[in-house]
């Protein structure tokens, strides 16, 4: 590593002089400063190491700067950068057919996108054209995006300042912990939800709804893994009433949950595999070392296009440079037994690291996840499970950096998200910060 802590301050001066982040009040902002990552690691320029378990934003499944993806990217660079959607492309057939194989073959069709909202935009407007209807149902706990449609599916706080798009109707989806339906067991938090969610298709009429559009695993909500039987009674309402299902598996597909989709990592839980009828898909498909998603697609949507223009489109559709690192990152994960990897590291090292962490430390009032998707959910009373303050959470986060471990936080939680190459040392290295951490802070509030 060539570094020159000089270039911490103006990396730092420049950002504040003249980049505007996102989701952020701007005046007290102070970004952390990153100069280069390797797998699970990245630093500043001053040579300060940090363990990744922030994934940056739950992406880098296969860590920073793999060698074949950077190399596949660097190769196409050299052949062609740039070419129109409306073109073959070898590389964007390749991609295609790599990604279609993972999701199994009741799947036909890849359309590409640049990311994870405008994946969840043509996965509505495919939905929508596909069924004549205009409502889409979609989780209140949920982030689908931050564009026209995707916002205003999104459930969280976001989407109330930008509710511009038409036809969006949210609904309560199981949530044992924190229950809306005065659940006592998982089985009877998922029996109401469904009930709820009946209810609210026959409340909106069930020929007004296009598509019920969930994550599978809800990500930034708070990993919050459906009990069993969710995802098939979805399906089952999704079939009986004419809608398409829509999965989102932007943050949760392509390795992070220890198989290739969220929707197979649950398949056991469900008693078969629950197929939707579209896959929303982004950010681990190459882990964002260029933007790029997707909309995959089932044949019966996918026919009705080949005599029907689809009305929508985007410029760099397919890029190469996308498509190569895609290519590469699927190819990687194959030969390396990365996915098997995310499932070992979940099954045998977080899960009863995260649940002996819970047993130590009153604040951490459950433990949830999969592969290397996990959260803890902080409070300040284990009894009660209210949740813990920000300005507790702050301490905390606070406390794991001066560690060496880069997390991440959302409203009262602490997510557990490392890349799936993540080495057991590393792990038990991280397990070790998170213990120092919570000794430190204490019954925070």
């Amino acid at each position: 590593m060539n570094l020159d802590p000089a270039d911490q301050q103006l990396a730092l001066e420049l950002d504040r002089a003249h980049v505007f982040h996102s989701w952020s009040a701007q005046a007290t902002l102070k970004p952390m400063v990153i100069a280069g990552g390797l797998g699970s690691t990245v630093w500043d320029f001053e040579g300060n190491e940090f363990l990744d378990f922030s994934s940056q934003l739950v992406n880098t499944n296969i860590g920073h700067q793999h060698p074949a993806v950077v190399a596949a990217i660097k190769e196409q660079a050299d052949v062609l950068t740039t070419v129109a959607p409306a073109h073959a492309n070898l590389t964007r057939g390749k991609a295609a057919q790599r990604i279609l194989a993972r999701a199994g073959n009741t799947f036909s069709k890849v359309f590409f996108t640049n990311g994870g909202a405008d994946a969840n935009e043509n996965a509505i407007r495919m939905a929508r054209l596909y069924t004549g209807r205009d409502k889409v149902l979609s989780h209140y706990r949920s982030y689908h995006g931050n564009t026209g449609a995707a916002i205003v599916a999104t459930g969280d706080w976001r989407r109330v300042p930008n509710e511009y798009a038409r036809g969006h109707v949210h609904f309560f989806g199981p949530f044992a912990y924190r229950s809306e339906f005065w659940s006592a067991s998982v089985e009877e938090e998922s029996a109401r939800a469904l009930h709820h969610l009946r209810r609210v298709i026959q409340a909106e009429g069930p020929t007004s709804i296009a598509a019920i559009l969930i994550e599978t695993i809800p990500g930034t909500a708070g990993v919050l893994v459906p009990p069993p039987g969710y995802l098939a009674g979805v399906r089952a309402l999704a079939d009986e009433y004419g809608i398409v299902l829509i999965f989102d598996e932007v943050m949760a597909g392509f390795g992070r949950t220890g198989s290739w989709f969220a929707f197979q990592a649950l398949a056991e839980q469900e008693g078969g595999l629950v197929e939707p009828d579209l896959i929303s898909f982004a950010k681990g498909v190459n882990s964002g070392y260029v933007p790029a998603g997707g909309v995959i697609i089932s044949p019966a949507i996918a026919d009705i296009f080949d005599d029907n223009v689809f009305p929508g489109g985007l410029t760099y559709s397919g890029h190469p440079l996308a498509m190569a690192s895609i290519v590469g990152t699927l190819d990687a994960m194959e030969d390396e037994g990365i996915v098997d990897n995310a499932a070992h590291i979940g099954r045998d090292l977080l899960e009863p690291g995260l649940a002996a962490l819970a047993a130590k430390y009153p604040i951490i009032g459950e433990v949830r996840g999969v592969g290397v998707f996990w959260a803890l959910d902080l409070v300040s009373d284990p009894e009660t499970r209210a949740p813990l303050s920000a300005g507790g959470v702050g301490a905390l986060k606070a406390a794991l950096l001066a560690r060496g471990l880069l997390p991440f936080t959302a409203d009262n939680r602490l997510h557990v998200v490392p890349p799936c190459v993540v080495t057991d040392a590393e792990v038990e290295r991280a397990l070790a910060i998170y213990d120092e951490a919570f000794g430190a802070v204490g019954d925070v509030d």
